[in-house]
């Protein structure tokens, strides 16, 4: 990381609050459930659907767990009423896993039973490594009683491959996605090549198996092996999908849509936005890269 970035870094806590939503609203959707709605209409009426994501992680107790809960149920509630293509998707750790496996399960079961009933789907999100088992656990717990729920997956950990072919049998649904997360070298990946390599290979290995696969990239290169993935594999329209993040590279979007494939927009909203944004700044140096050169005339 260079000098300048570093000192980015250190100053973010500085920054004033309207200088830094400046900096973030590109990628943010707003604070209130409204304004992330407005921006997945706006998406849709472009042809892109949506997921619906609220900002925060790391509960700290019982009851703010449940708060988070009922938070999605009004956003899975809000996406209904507007006949929006669109589904939620949440954090292990936002939905009270600090706090216990168990009370975490219980919320994500709530949570998929709510959304089914309004016919929507459910992504159970990935976090750094110390939260991988549990989150594959719950979520294989998940799949035992509701077909809306589905799981992300990293390529940059080591044991993705082996992490796949572990999965129960079944329709599987997984976000594919490299990872934020910067984690120690013996248990991942650290450089791109590997990272993305590692990416492709796992894409295969989910569609040996059958699975619909969400390519959740801004990557035009890997897209490419990707993509040659789809035709060699003949995976139907409705088996994949191009996610990307909110006012990130978004002329790959409309390259992609314009080839036919499905571009879906990931909508993060929600009041602890300035803690999220420098959090995911801080563990990503290619994020904070390209924040500046969209923000800094330089």
């Amino acid at each position: 990381m260079g000098i300048l970035e570093q000192f980015v870094l250190a100053t973010l806590p500085l920054v004033p609050t309207p200088v830094m939503r400046r900096l973030a609203g590109r990628y943010i959707a707003g604070e209130i459930l409204p304004e992330a709605i407005e921006v997945l209409r706006k998406q849709a009426a472009a042809g892109h659907p949506g997921i619906l994501d609220i900002l925060g992680e790391d509960v700290k107790d019982e009851a703010e767990a449940r708060e988070v809960c009922t938070h999605y149920k009004h956003a899975a509630d809000a996406i209904h009423a507007h006949k929006l293509d669109a589904n939620v998707s949440t954090k292990p750790t936002h939905l009270g896993l600090p706090l216990g496996e168990d009370l975490c399960l219980e919320l994500y079961s709530e949570l998929a039973a709510h959304t089914q009933k309004l016919g929507q789907f459910l992504r159970v999100e990935m976090e750094d490594h110390p939260t991988t088992d549990a989150t594959l656990r719950i979520f294989e717990a998940l799949r035992q009683k509701y077909d809306n729920v589905g799981i992300v997956l990293q390529s940059r950990l080591h044991r993705t491959l082996q992490d796949i072919a572990a999965l129960a049998d079944g329709p599987l649904d997984v976000r594919m996605v490299k990872g934020i997360y910067l984690e120690p070298e013996k248990i991942a990946h650290t450089e791109y090549e590997p990272i993305a390599r590692a990416y492709v290979d796992c894409c295969r290995a989910l569609f040996e198996r059958g699975a619909r696969v969400c390519f959740a990239t801004h990557d035009e290169i890997m897209a490419e092996d990707l993509i040659g993935l789809v035709r060699e594999f003949k995976v139907d329209s409705d088996h994949y999908e191009f996610q990307v993040l909110l006012g990130v590279r978004e002329f790959l979007w409309e390259q992609w849509k314009s080839a036919g494939h499905q571009v879906r927009i990931y909508v993060p909203y929600g009041p602890e936005w300035r803690a999220y944004s420098q959090r995911r700044l801080r563990k990503n140096p290619k994020l904070l890269r390209a924040v500046m050169r969209n923000a800094l005339p330089f």
